[in-house]
């Protein structure tokens, strides 16, 4: 009886040990931590650790958008040893490094959202098309400024972040389709409210007739629309881009955002942790790759290892206040 209670002991103490050595553990890293868009993609990695069963998402970043911050927080997780990091990019160039160390020791990289040189990861996730979404930016400055030429100017977050630049140059590509917008001046307010805002009051002061500010960053289009309405402009400059519809409800509502796009961000913190959990089961990323990302179907690489999820949805009043009650 004795000899039998300590096989079934054992028996149970090596299915526990399998089970814990299945599990997959990935480092979630966005930008910064207190971003609302980024905690909204952690729901998603959430949602998607639950669906495929035995997955532990570890949710951390720095407190301000640098490279530096991300740079210990890439150290961090390779001491925690996790399986997988997937990381949304403050800089391109500056994480290759410490990230190239993370895949030396067999730890498998996704960047997602901001992408890292194809040196610093194994594939890249764009929540949408570039070309889709600086087209779209540029449409919904047209859809607001009217038939006159308008002065146009971009609030974008930092001067070196991957994704904000490449959405710069495609809305500079679109421009011309566009002949009554006239990009007067792309400022940079670091994906920090307050400097964001203090950008903003400084673009209606140099620019009187500037008609629309887009702001391709959920932090600045905020700020932009607060600024605008401090200013006493609201529905005579027009604030769109890219945002959150639970942060810009009310500035849709009182008319200083007619609209804007974005993606879902749960589908892409969901989608970013699929790829992870991909690779690290043995499916092969890189380039020309096609990888399963669950509810959402598949993802196709190019010859760069970079895929897009989805295009941009449009929000307006017929719909942000339903959507703001989910992220």
């Amino acid at each position: 009886m004795i000899r039998k209670l300590i096989l079934a002991a054992a028996t149970v103490a090596l299915l526990a040990g399998s089970a814990h050595a299945a599990d997959i553990r990935v480092g979630l890293v966005p930008k910064s931590l207190g971003n609302g868009f980024f905690d909204a993609a952690y729901k998603g990695a959430q949602e998607a650790a639950k669906e495929i069963g035995g997955v532990e998402v570890i949710y951390t970043g720095p407190t301000t958008t640098t490279a530096e911050g991300q740079i210990e927080t890439i150290n961090a997780l390779i001491a925690q040893k996790v399986d997988a990091i997937a990381i949304s990019a403050n800089d391109p160039d500056a994480l290759v490094p410490a990230l190239k160390k993370a895949m030396q020791r067999g730890i498998k990289v996704v960047s997602w959202d901001s992408g890292v040189a194809v040196d610093g990861r194994e594939v890249h996730l764009n929540p949408s098309s570039n070309e889709l979404i600086g087209e779209m930016c540029v449409q919904l400055a047209a859809d607001v400024a009217g038939s006159g030429e308008s002065e146009v100017a971009i609030l974008s977050a930092t001067p070196t972040s991957t994704n904000q630049n490449i959405w710069i140059g495609e809305m500079k590509k679109v421009l011309p389709k566009f002949p009554n917008l006239k990009l007067v001046a792309t400022v940079y307010g670091d994906d920090l409210a307050d400097k964001s805002y203090r950008e903003t009051q400084a673009l209606l002061k140099q620019y009187p007739n500037l008609k629309v500010i887009i702001a391709p960053t959920s932090v600045g289009i905020v700020a932009a629309a607060k600024a605008v309405e401090d200013a006493g402009l609201s529905g005579k400059v027009l604030v769109t881009g890219l945002g959150l519809p639970s942060e810009l409800a009310g500035h849709v509502m009182k008319g200083t955002v007619k609209s804007f796009a974005i993606w879902n961000p749960i589908d892409l913190g969901y989608a970013a942790t699929y790829l992870a959990v991909d690779l690290v089961k043995g499916d092969k990323g890189g380039p020309d790759a096609k990888l399963p990302i669950g509810r959402l179907g598949t993802v196709s690489f190019d010859k760069e290892g970079a895929g897009a999820m989805a295009k941009p949805f449009v929000y307006d009043k017929s719909n942000v206040e339903e959507f703001a009650k989910i992220f």
